[in-house]
């Protein structure tokens, strides 16, 4: 049990990892996917909310869980899973990780043409539906 919950929070951390590079570079598929614009922009919103509190993801929650339940709390996983862990678990303070954030939401605005030059732009019409 303690190797499949050590797999486990490795995948946890991968996870987190895409998550995070979703969060900074989901505006480059939102410009032309729909439902990826709404996912992004409602994980920018929660991550904004979540890191202004002084809140901690759940995937992290997640992660310390399952490494607790393989038998430890030190790095105990895979090759791909401690180094992926250094990416996600950054030491910089919540200033910093706001700042950033800022920036990424500022970089996402940016990439969906949001404001647009001008005031509202042109709008593509609607196809009727038949």
């Amino acid at each position: 049990m303690a190797t499949v919950a050590g797999l486990a929070a490795d995948a946890v951390v991968v996870l987190h990892l895409g998550w995070i590079l979703f969060l900074i570079f989901g505006a480059l598929i939102g410009r032309r996917v729909r439902w990826v614009r709404w996912l992004h922009l409602g994980g920018l919103g929660f991550a904004g909310v979540l890191t202004a509190r002084g809140g901690i993801c759940p995937l992290t929650h997640l992660e310390g869980w399952l490494r607790g339940r393989a038998g430890g709390s030190a790095y105990v996983g895979t090759f791909l899973g401690h180094y992926a862990e250094r990416l996600v678990y950054l030491e910089v303070s919540r200033e910093t990780v706001l700042l950033g954030l800022l920036a990424v939401v500022l970089g996402s605005a940016a990439a969906y043409g949001w404001p647009r030059p001008g005031g509202k732009g042109k709008r593509r019409p609607r196809k009727a539906k038949k």
